[in-house]
C-alpha cells in the first residue's frame, strides 16, 4: 500500500514487557529528538521522539513497560489508555525473541484494542546466542501483523520496521488483527453491551473491548471513557452493564472468575502461539541459573549483595574526592573573578557580600560537592540494572519487606536512595499499590544518600578510628560504616513495619518480579541515560533550592541584634534542648540551616564555631577535630552527631520531589518528621543510658 502522502504525522505508540529493550528501540530510532512528560493527570512520564519515513513524519510515544493492559498499576493504565484513546495509528508491541510467550501475551490484550499493530521482535542476538529459534514467518501467519525481528543495539532490522509502521493503512478498519476468543458465555455478554458502548462512545475506541473491561469491573475504565471521550455514562449504560453480569452471574460466573477467564485465556492463547513458533533447547539457560545459584541464594545472595554495595560505595567516595576538589577550586577561582568584575564596576558591599558569600558560595559548594558522587553512583547503580541483577535485589529482600508489610520492590528505590533520597522518591512510582509506595516515600530518607556519607566517613575517621594504624584504620571505619548502613536499613524496615500497622494499615500486595536474563550493559547508553535522566534531574532540583538558602544563611550568619547574629542567638536558644540529646546549640543550628543539602552542613559547623560569617571548608582531620574537641566534643558527641546525619530531616529537593510525587504538603512534612523524630530519639537514649552509666 502506498504511504499516506497528505503529511499528515504518523502517530505511533511503542509498547511492551520491561526489559526487552523498548527503550533500545526507541532511541535508535528517534536519536535525540525526544522529549519527556507526563501522561495527562498521572506521574507516570511518556517519552516522545520523532523521525522521517518514505518523507512522512512520524511521532512515537514510549509507554511505560508492562505485563500486561489489565489495569492493576497506573503504568498500565496510562498505556491501555493511550493506545485506546490516545489517537495512535499504530502500535509497535516490542517483544524479547528469547522470551516471545511473555510478549505475545501483552501482544493479544493489545489486539483487544486496535487493529493496527506490528509486532517488533527484539534481542534476535541474545536467543541466537541460546540457539532459540523463531519461526517469524508462521508467526506471522498465525498474527495476521507485520512480525519484523530487530537487534537494536546494532540497529539491524530498524529499517524493516520503519517501513512496516509507515506502510500500515490509514484507516484501522481496513486491517484485520488476530481476534482472541472467550468462552461463549462471555462473548455473548459482551454482544449484548456492545450496542450501548456503540451509541455512549459515538463510534470511538473498541467496543468489544470496552465492553468486556465493563464486565470484568475495571476501576478505572469509566472514569478514563468519561476522561477521555469526553462524555457521562448515562445510567442507561450502567443499566446495561449491570444486566449483563447478571447474565454470567446466574451462569455462577462471578466478577473474580470473571477476571480469570479473561486473564487466563490470553496467556493460554499466547502460550500456543510461542510452541508452534518457538523452539527452545533444553539447556537454554544453564549460565543464569547457575548465577542465580549464587547471586539469589539464601546466604550468598545477601553476602554477595553487602559485597557489592560495599565496591560501589568505595567506588563512589574515593573517586568523588577528585572531581569535588577541582570543581571547588575552579569555582573559587571563578568567584575571585567575579567578586572582581563586580567591584571594578562600584556594587555596593551589601550586594555583593550577601551574592557572592551566601548564594554564589552555597550553590557552588552544593553542586561540587553533589555532582560528582550522583555522576560516579548513578551509572553505576544504571549498569547494574542494565546487567539484570537489580531485580535480583528486590528478590532477596523482598520476604524482609513483606514483614514489614511493604513491597519487595522498596527494596529496589531503597538502593536509589543511596545515591540520592530525591531520586529513590521518584523511583516509587515502580510499586504499584499506592498504600506501599506512600510508605516507601516516607521511608526512603532512613538511608543515607551520596551527600550524607563524606560526613559519616569524617566523624568516623575524626573521632571513632582516628588513633589507630592504617590498615587497621581502614578496616575499622569500613565496619563502621556498614554498621551504621544496616541501622538504616533496619530502621526503614522498623518504620514500614509501624506505618503498614497504623497510619498506613493494609496487607501487603502481591506483585510479579521478572528476573530478566543477565545481560552486557550498554556502557554508552547507561552513561547518557543515567546523567540526563536522574543527575542532572536532581542537580536542578537542589540548584534551584540552594541558591535562595543560600542567602537566607548568609543573612542569618552576618545580619546582627545586640551584639549577635540571628545564627548565633539561636545556637544559644537551642542549646539548653540540645543538652538532651548529647549534642550542642550550634549542631542543631546547622541541621536546620542544612536543609537545603546535607552536603553543607559540615561548612556550616564550622561556621558556627569560627565566627566566620561564611561557611568554612574542611581542613585536615586533625584540625578538624581540634576544632570540635575544643568545643566540648567527646567521643558521644560525634556518634549522636553521626545519628543526627543518619537520620535527620531529608533535604529540601527530597522534600520538594515528596510534595510533587504525593499532591500533598502533608505526607511532605510527615517525611521530614518522621526520621528526625526516630534520630532524636535515639540520641536522647543513648546519652541518657551513657550518663547513667558514667554516674555508676
Amino acid at each position: 500500500m502506498a504511504p499516506d502522502e497528505s503529511g499528515r504525522t504518523l502517530s505511533i505508540a511503542l509498547a511492551g514487557n520491561p526489559n526487552v529493550g523498548k527503550s533500545t528501540v526507541f532511541n535508535a530510532l528517534t536519536g535525540m529528538h525526544q522529549h519527556t512528560g507526563n501522561w495527562p493527570g498521572k506521574t507516570v512520564a511518556l517519552a516522545s521522539g520523532s523521525f522521517r519515513s518514505r518523507g512522512r513524519p512520524c511521532r512515537i510515544t514510549d509507554l511505560p513497560g508492562t505485563y500486561s493492559l489489565m489495569s492493576r498499576s497506573e503504568e498500565e493504565t496510562v498505556a491501555r489508555d493511550f493506545i485506546l484513546f490516545g489517537g495512535a495509528d499504530c502500535t509497535v508491541i516490542v517483544c524479547d525473541a528469547s522470551c516471545l510467550e511473555r510478549g505475545l501475551n501483552l501482544f493479544l490484550q493489545t489486539a483487544q484494542l486496535t487493529e493496527n499493530i506490528v509486532l517488533c521482535v527484539n534481542l534476535i542476538d541474545e536467543a541466537d546466542k541460546k540457539h532459540i529459534r523463531v519461526d517469524f514467518q508462521r508467526l506471522e501467519r498465525e498474527l495476521g501483523v507485520p512480525v519484523i525481528p530487530v537487534c537494536a543495539r546494532e540497529r539491524r532490522g530498524l529499517t524493516k520496521l520503519i517501513d512496516a509502521v509507515a506502510g500500515m493503512p490509514k484507516y484501522r478498519q481496513t486491517h484485520h488483527c488476530l481476534r482472541v476468543r472467550y468462552p461463549k458465555l462471555i462473548e455473548d455478554a459482551a454482544a449484548m453491551l456492545v450496542p450501548a458502548v456503540e451509541r455512549e462512545s459515538g463510534g470511538r475506541g473498541d467496543a468489544r473491548f470496552l465492553a468486556l473491561k465493563l464486565l470484568e469491573g475495571d476501576p478505572d475504565l469509566a472514569e478514563s471513557m468519561e476522561e477521555h471521550l469526553h462524555l457521562d455514562l448515562s445510567a442507561h449504560l450502567k443499566q446495561e452493564v449491570e444486566r449483563a453480569r447478571q447474565y454470567l452471574r446466574d451462569r455462577f460466573i462471578d466478577d473474580d472468575r470473571l477476571r480469570d477467564i479473561l486473564t487466563q485465556t490470553t496467556v493460554r492463547a499466547a502460550s500456543e502461539i510461542a510452541g508452534r513458533c518457538v523452539e527452545i533447547p533444553r539447556d537454554w539457560d544453564r549460565r543464569d541459573r547457575r548465577l542465580d545459584r549464587i547471586l539469589t541464594g539464601r546466604f550468598t545472595g545477601t553476602l554477595c549483595m553487602l559485597l557489592l554495595l560495599g565496591i560501589v560505595f568505595f567506588i563512589t567516595i574515593t573517586g568523588a574526592n577528585y572531581p569535588s576538589g577541582w570543581l571547588m577550586d575552579g569555582f573559587s577561582a571563578l568567584g575571585t573573578a567575579l567578586r572582581g568584575a563586580l567591584e571594578a564596576i562600584h556594587t555596593p558591599d551589601w550586594i555583593v557580600m550577601p551574592l557572592m558569600d551566601g548564594v554564589y558560595l552555597t550553590l557552588t559548594w552544593v553542586v561540587s560537592v553533589m555532582l560528582p558522587p550522583m555522576a560516579i553512583f548513578f551509572p553505576i547503580f544504571t549498569l547494574l540494572e542494565d546487567s539484570g541483577y537489580l531485580p535480583r535485589i528486590a528478590f532477596n529482600l523482598d520476604s524482609k519487606f513483606k514483614h514489614a508489610g511493604a513491597c519487595g520492590k522498596q527494596a529496589l528505590t531503597l538502593c536509589m536512595g543511596f545515591g540520592c533520597n530525591a531520586a529513590g522518591v521518584t523511583g516509587c512510582r515502580i510499586i504499584d499499590s499506592p498504600r506501599e509506595r506512600m510508605i516507601a516515600v516516607l521511608t526512603n530518607a532512613f538511608v543515607p544518600c551520596n551527600g550524607r556519607f563524606p560526613f559519616l566517613i569524617t566523624m568516623i575517621s575524626a573521632f571513632l578510628t582516628g588513633t589507630l594504624a592504617f590498615p587497621l584504620n581502614a578496616a575499622a571505619s569500613s565496619l563502621i560504616l556498614v554498621c551504621t548502613i544496616l541501622l538504616g536499613i533496619g530502621m526503614t524496615l522498623l518504620v514500614s513495619r509501624l506505618l503498614s500497622g497504623t497510619l498506613l494499615r493494609g496487607v501487603p500486595s502481591s506483585f510479579t518480579l521478572e528476573l530478566p536474563p543477565y545481560r552486557r550493559p550498554q556502557i554508552g547508553r547507561v552513561i547518557v541515560r543515567s546523567v540526563l535522566d536522574r543527575t542532572v534531574f536532581v542537580l536542578g532540583r537542589a540548584a534551584a533550592v540552594a541558591a535562595p538558602a543560600g542567602l537566607v544563611l548568609w543573612l542569618c550568619a552576618n545580619v546582627r541584634f545586640g551584639g549577635s547574629s540571628i545564627f548565633e542567638w539561636l545556637s544559644g536558644l537551642l542549646d539548653p534542648i540540645a543538652a538532651w540529646f548529647g549534642v550542642d546549640g550550634v549542631i542543631f543550628a546547622a541541621f536546620l540551616f542544612g536543609l537545603p543539602a546535607n552536603e553543607i552542613v559540615l561548612p556550616i559547623m564550622m561556621m558556627g564555631y569560627l565566627s566566620t560569617g561564611t561557611m568554612v571548608e574542611a581542613g585536615s582531620l586533625v584540625q578538624m577535630s581540634a576544632l570540635f574537641t575544643g568545643n566540648g566534643w567527646t567521643v558521644l558527641t560525634a556518634v549522636n552527631v553521626m545519628i543526627l546525619c543518619l537520620f535527620h530531616s531529608p533535604c529540601a529537593t527530597t522534600l520538594w520531589t515528596v510534595k510533587k510525587e504525593t499532591g500533598s504538603l502533608k505526607w511532605a512534612l510527615l517525611s521530614a518528621a518522621l526520621p528526625a523524630a526516630c534520630g532524636l530519639l535515639l540520641c536522647f537514649v543513648i546519652t541518657q543510658l551513657t550518663r547513667m552509666i558514667g554516674a555508676l
